[in-house]
């Protein structure tokens, strides 16, 4: 880890997580693996891993599951900058494995510390010292005050000439679509670069194909535009050009959290300055890696862990 390079920052809710432990419904399921999970500090994590400094913020509950969330991401070398709300629990998410191939997430966090997320929170400097501001579509949708907090960190990016980047990460249980459209595409107008999948870019301009999209965020001012395609890959607009990026063929055990994952290969890539295909190869591998291990950020890889993925001769055995 580059420990003269400034930090990538980043900001929103991590909740405890449980999780079954087998396949079925939880109406039948015997045992929960408890642990944490937040697409913010999946990313810090998954960046942290592969080198990155990186210092995730957020609000935690004054209870023994806030102090697992710190004590989790802290444990992967993430600065970590916690309030510690005494007027509110730590938010909590259950995951099912329906099926083999099929997961159901149900979420808590109402009311949770996490979403009382305000802008009195952001640290004087803290954003202003960073390499790179990392927000996502999830925390706007919170609360208010958790949206002003977004803005307050976004506005003080760019008065500092900080990149920002924004994964639209669209959860239709926090807002409806009608509702969450304006708030997202306000976010990802002001970033410099915008991921996300089809869906969410047809959200942000309803009936727009994702090459008008891209035009219309490069209009808006946003460089670069990042369409997330899961086992197909990925697809790059920037500067008027096109690139896109081959996926990877597994087996998925667990596919929430390779989104983050992929972000934190894209932006670790782009922070070491690679080419736009190198990235887009790191960003698609960590994605596939993610879905090896159940948990959301459990698999994310090391840097060592990515080339022996990407340099597999097939032999599942290590000898």
């Amino acid at each position: 880890m580059n420990a003269s390079a400034p930090p990538v920052v980043t900001l929103g809710e991590t909740m405890a997580l449980m999780r079954t432990t087998e396949i079925g419904s939880l109406r039948h399921t015997s045992a929960l693996a408890l642990g944490i999970g937040g697409a913010e500090s999946n990313v810090a994590i998954g960046l942290a891993r592969l080198g990155v400094r990186t210092s995730w913020l957020g609000r935690v509950g004054d209870d023994s599951l806030g102090e697992r969330v710190v004590r989790e991401i802290s444990g992967d070398r993430v600065d970590v900058r916690a309030i510690v709300d005494t007027e509110a629990p730590t938010g909590l998410m259950v995951k099912e494995r329906l099926s083999a191939s099929a997961t159901a997430v149900h979420y808590y966090r109402a009311g949770s510390a996490g979403s009382r997320l305000r802008p009195e929170d952001l640290p004087d400097a803290w954003v202003e010292g960073a390499s790179l501001l990392h927000v996502t579509g999830i925390t706007p949708l919170l609360s208010e005050t958790a949206r002003a907090a977004v803005h307050a960190a976004v506005d003080r990016a760019r008065a500092a000439g900080i990149v920002v980047t924004f994964d639209i990460n669209y959860r239709s249980r926090l807002a409806a679509a009608e509702v969450a459209g304006p708030v997202l595409r306000e976010l990802a107008e002001r970033a410099d670069i915008v991921f996300g999948g089809d869906e969410e870019f047809a959200l942000l301009y309803p009936g727009a194909s994702i090459a008008d999209a891209a035009t219309m965020l490069r209009d808006a001012g946003c460089a670069t535009t990042v369409l997330k395609q899961g086992p197909a890959g990925a697809t790059v607009f920037t500067g008027g050009t096109t690139v896109a990026g081959a996926g990877f063929q597994i087996d998925p055990v667990d596919t929430v959290g390779a989104g983050d994952a992929f972000v934190a290969g894209y932006l670790s890539a782009l922070l070491a300055g690679l080419e736009i295909e190198a990235v887009l190869h790191r960003a698609n591998a960590c994605g596939a890696m993610a879905c090896l291990v159940p948990g959301d950020w459990e698999a994310a890889p090391t840097l060592r862990d990515l080339e022996r993925f990407l340099h597999s001769d097939g032999d599942p055995v290590r000898r």
